[in-house]
């Protein structure tokens, strides 16, 4: 009996976490500050990328897991961001969260034609972010590497693109 309450309790306090993220829109963040460098697994062939390789682009970092519903509803508005502002030097990229190993999340890349890196974070990723403490939570950074906005929990299309488009000009 303890057992199942317990279960039930941690259930629905993960669950109220992620439902209170999704009530945010958008924080500014208090001064620009320097995205973290990382170098991690893609989720599709283990081959690492490391964060200096998108030095000058304008990015959208999201951190997501492929059992999050918030989540995998953003993931259409990504992948038209990325077709529409790739040329102009953006990129979206997805720290996935997922503890069971790349093959749910490649499995989910086929499954949704995703055409943005998705990597394997680490347990250090988040933490170096400032903390990730509901997911979908993403960050924007502008040419210069600084993380200039977050978005804790699911994030309208139309915010990312207006964000996006002021910093591209």
């Amino acid at each position: 009996m303890y057992k199942k309450l317990k279960n039930k309790t941690g259930h629905f306090l993960l669950y109220t976490l992620l439902l209170l993220s999704c009530f945010f829109v958008s924080t500014v963040a208090g001064a620009a500050t320097k995205m973290p460098a990382f170098s991690l697994p893609s989720a599709v062939d283990g081959k690492i990328i490391d964060s200096n390789s998108f030095d000058g682009s304008v990015l959208l970092v999201t951190f997501f897991a492929t059992w999050c519903s918030p989540c995998l509803q953003e993931i259409p508005a990504l992948i038209e961001l990325q077709n529409t502002f790739a040329e102009k030097g953006f990129s979206v990229i997805a720290l996935s969260v997922d503890q069971g190993g790349s093959k749910s999340v490649s499995r989910l890349i086929d499954k949704t034609d995703i055409n943005y890196p998705v990597l394997m974070a680490d347990t250090k990723t988040p933490q170096d972010f400032g903390g990730v403490f509901g997911i979908p939570t993403s960050f924007l950074v502008n040419q210069n590497g600084n993380v200039i906005k977050s978005y804790p929990g699911y994030v309208s299309h139309h915010v990312l693109e207006k964000d996006i488009k002021s910093l591209l000009q």
